[in-house]
């Protein structure tokens, strides 16, 4: 099986404990070294075992371990003192091991797992790791919540395993490279087989899927297992005797093909064409003399060969001698002798410790295809350079860069870490505090009554509101004078009511919008302002109609007096009105929770609803201050000592350049600043309206009274 698994365990502060009491015996490691940083590995060094009959008078015994496969745990050993020996990868720091020796079962390699986790000393803590920062272990998928050599594509779910570590791609490329490669040779009927664990079945699965695309057809999928009862691999064997098909997809590992291979050898089973996977189409225990008849023809995908420079050497300086049993054990593997006399040894098979490693060739000291052990050496390196970096951090070369050195790095805004290593997005409403480590409520805005320019708006629109109820008290006092009745006094005391709620409208766009003040702040602003600009419109028709009544025979004022004067402006006004009430019916105004235009705070505003029913409304204004304009400048040169439409004709024009550049305002305003812009626009008209058409008459009333006669009034 291919690919890598490293897991990086860095360890906390350690609290103080109660010691550990170990149930059984202590599993110390077989190979071992002091050092600043320690690396644990588990290694198959035998690559199967015999299980010791219980005798129920003792404690089950630990299993017999059987050929002996060293090269992996060897190579880990090799690159940690090779990293050792250099300077520029911890150069401060040396890397120690402790190494753990699982004989291809899963059981002693959980058991190996906890002691390198929690130690193997009855003084240490259960509860706390021991001193180890990495882990480099197993070969088989099924243990692998650390491996150093599983393939099975269930790895790659970050969910289940988010410290799962590999150097090469999983099963599913494989699995899928399979069925292509069946396809290409023409091979549509096939059987399969798979090891009964995670590796085999994940594998199988994939490989099934992706052959039903390519349309091969699978007659059988058995899965094995190699401690399964012998008749279980005897019935697969019956069904690869009695099935049609002569190509066999093995997604199997090498232990469990070993198995299967023995048996078919002693039935003689040939004439298949085997496909096999890269736990054993190029292992060398598999290709071997006894199954060479038998798997004649296989064809796989095999892990790329690798050259580590120097392993060979290394691997050759062993020392029978010392302190390790392993070396020992090896050493006497290799050259069949005994390093110590022992009872019924012949004394010829004594070995003498000179000879030489280096003069015999055997799966131990053949470096030509290093493809497991070069993930291995890989694996060491990944966390040397992980250590490396984490432990040369330093203030100095921080600045513009993330923290490192175990600083968490912040969370982005509107996100937080809340006793996790990840960053969760706080809900729409919510926005991270200053410590990122809690949501809170984000800052509503909108215009209220308290803040500065609330308060200024509001001053403005009073003082409007004071000018009007002035101009109003003067022109009642002097109602009688020819000024004032020479300009319909009746639409000039109506055109200052309207005033007055134009300017009081605008307080309706201060402070918490509501359902209520959405709808009533547009359609009180609609209706104010077209009575306004109909009583405007009136007067101007009014001096129209006034200087045609001058010519001889006209009797055009008799058409336009009072009472269709007071009907004009109702009927200007009822349309505005039906406007408004069509569209409060269909989509009325509403408030709004604006997140848009910030992502840290809730701008609080009213939604038109439906944009036509606004600017509808608008454009209603428009067309009738249009028309005014048109009118009183048609009227502008009339003679008489004061003609009241030029005065018309500047408030209109100061009303239409009002809220021509309203438009673009109010469309590019943020938050509350659109209604601001609105509140600006109704300000500024309705002084226009105030200044330019009343503040003439008022200074002749009180500055210029000798003018206020019908003399002057008729001059011309």
């Amino acid at each position: 099986m291919s690919f890598l698994h490293t897991w990086l365990l860095f360890t906390l502060v350690k609290a103080a404990d109660p010691p550990c009491s170990l149930r059984g015996l202590p599993n110390p490691p077989q190979l071992s070294r002091d050092g600043d940083v320690i690396i644990g590995g588990i290694f198959s060094f035998h690559n199967s075992w015999e299980q010791t009959p219980d005798t129920f008078t003792s404690g089950p015994q630990q299993p017999k371990c059987k050929r002996f496969k060293f090269t992996n745990a060897q190579t880990m050993v090799f690159a940690i003192e090779e990293i050792n020996n250099r300077t520029d990868i911890l150069p401060d720091l040396s890397l120690g091991y402790k190494i753990y020796d699982s004989c291809g079962s899963v059981e002693m390699a959980i058991r190996a797992s906890l002691s390198l986790v929690n130690g193997h000393r009855e003084s240490q803590s259960c509860s706390k790791p021991e001193t180890v920062q990495a882990i480099i272990a197993e070969t088989s998928s099924t243990p692998t919540i650390i491996s150093h050599f599983a393939t099975c594509a269930c790895l790659s779910d970050k969910r289940k395993h988010p410290s799962f570590f590999r150097t090469i791609p999983s099963d599913y490329y494989q699995s899928r490279a399979l069925a292509k490669l069946v396809r290409n040779f023409g091979w549509t009927w096939v059987g399969a087989l798979c090891s009964d664990n995670d590796y085999g079945n994940n594998g199988m699965n994939t490989f099934i899927s992706a052959a039903k695309e390519e349309g091969v057809c699978v007659e059988f999928s058995e899965a094995f297992f190699r401690t399964d009862p012998r008749e279980n691999i005897l019935r697969i064997v019956n069904i690869i005797k009695s099935s049609s098909s002569k190509v066999i997809v093995a997604f199997v590992s090498y232990s469990d093909m070993e198995v299967l291979l023995r048996e078919m050898a002693l039935q003689n089973i040939t004439g298949l064409q085997w496909i096999g996977s890269e736990s054993w189409i190029s292992d060398m225990n598999i290709a071997t003399v006894e199954w060479q008849h038998i798997l004649m023809g296989s064809m796989g995908f095999a892990i790329p060969k690798a050259k580590i420079k120097g392993l060979g050497e290394f691997l050759t300086r062993l020392d029978p001698f010392s302190d390790v049993e392993l070396y020992k054990e090896l050493w006497e593997m290799i050259f069949e002798c005994k390093l110590a006399p022992q009872e019924n040894v012949d004394m010829k098979d004594i070995c003498k410790g000179n000879e030489s490693l280096s003069e015999v060739q055997n799966q131990y000291t053949d470096v030509s295809e290093l493809q497991i052990a070069n993930n291995v050496f890989k694996a060491v390196y990944a966390v040397a350079y992980a250590l490396h970096k984490d432990f040369s951090c330093s203030k100095s070369d921080s600045k513009g860069k993330p923290v490192c050195c175990y600083d968490c790095i912040p969370c982005a805004d509107g996100e937080i870490s809340n006793m996790t290593v990840s960053c969760l997005k706080c809900p729409p409403e919510l926005w991270s505090n200053d410590r990122k480590d809690m949501c809170i409520l984000k800052l509503v805005e909108f215009l209220a009554f308290e803040e500065i320019m609330g308060i200024i708006l509001v001053l403005f629109s009073l003082l409007g509101v004071s000018f009007t109820m002035v101009i109003a008290v003067i022109f009642f006092a002097y109602k009688d004078t020819p000024i004032v009745r020479a300009n319909n006094s009746e639409l000039s005391f109506l055109l200052l009511f309207s005033l007055t709620l134009c300017f009081l409208c605008s307080l309706t766009f201060i402070g918490r919008p509501s359902e209520w003040s959405c709808m009533l702040r547009h359609t009180a602003f609609g209706i104010t302002f077209v009575l306004c600009v109909s009583c405007v419109l009136g007067k101007t028709i009014v001096v129209l109609m006034a200087f045609r009544a001058t010519l001889p025979g006209s009797y055009v004022m008799k058409w336009f007096g009072p009472p269709q004067q007071r009907l004009s402006v109702l009927g200007f006004t009822l349309i505005q009105v039906i406007i408004c009430i069509l569209w409060l019916t269909i989509s009325p105004p509403f408030p709004y929770k604006n997140m848009n235009y910030y992502k840290e705070k809730i701008i609080l505003e009213c939604s038109l609803g439906s944009n036509v029913g606004f600017w509808a409304v608008l454009g209603y204004i428009g067309l009738l201050a249009l028309l005014c304009f048109v009118l009183a400048f048609l009227a502008r040169k009339l003679p008489d000592n004061f003609n009241e439409a030029k005065f018309i004709t500047f408030s209109m024009l100061i009303f239409c350049a009002v809220w021509i550049t309203f438009i673009p305002a109010y469309v590019s305003s943020p938050g509350k600043f659109t209604v601001a812009v609105e509140i600006f626009a109704i300000l500024a008209s309705s002084f226009g309206l105030l200044f330019c058409i009343f503040l003439p008459k008022c200074y002749i009333i009180i500055l210029k009274p000798e003018k206020n006669t019908k003399k002057q009034m008729m001059g011309k």
